[in-house]
């Protein structure tokens, strides 16, 4: 039974969920920050064309900030069972891990590049990746089911 879980009950795989869900709401606020996200004046909605930086330093548009948004609200409420916070984990690692090597493979200055990645993007893209799906895999022991 993979019922919603008190804050109390919840899961090593759960907090992790959680913890990453609201890091990428965090980020996608911040993205809409001028200041947080440098060059803000030349934020597009999207394309390579867009010029804001998030801390000067992860190239952002309109679109890449609302999809962290939904990310993070996704890995929020994925978060409240067992099998949600595991498949949020190593689903999202992979959806990374794919967008690392589009990153790689796109040329940055094409339309193709519409989110838009920047080298920054791809290497955070990768570490993310790797991280989510560790503890997607690390962290989903089962928990005891109690009568």
């Amino acid at each position: 039974m993979d019922t919603p879980r008190t804050r109390a009950d919840r899961t090593p795989v759960q907090i992790a969920a959680l913890i990453v869900g609201a890091v990428f709401l965090l980020v996608g606020v911040l993205g809409f920050i001028p200041g947080i996200t440098t060059h803000y004046s030349a934020i597009a909605f999207a394309g390579h064309h867009s010029g804001a930086l998030l801390i000067g330093v992860f190239q952002v548009s309109i679109l890449h900030n609302i999809v962290h948004l939904l990310f993070g609200i996704a890995g929020i409420v994925l978060s409240r069972t067992w099998s949600g916070a595991r498949g949020f984990l190593i689903g999202g690692g992979v959806i990374y891990l794919l967008l690392w090597i589009y990153g790689l493979i796109v040329t940055k200055t094409s339309a193709a590049n519409f989110v838009p990645l920047n080298t920054a993007d791809d290497w955070l893209h990768f570490l993310l990746g790797i991280v989510m799906i560790a503890l997607g895999f690390l962290l989903a022991r089962r928990p005891a089911l109690t009568r």
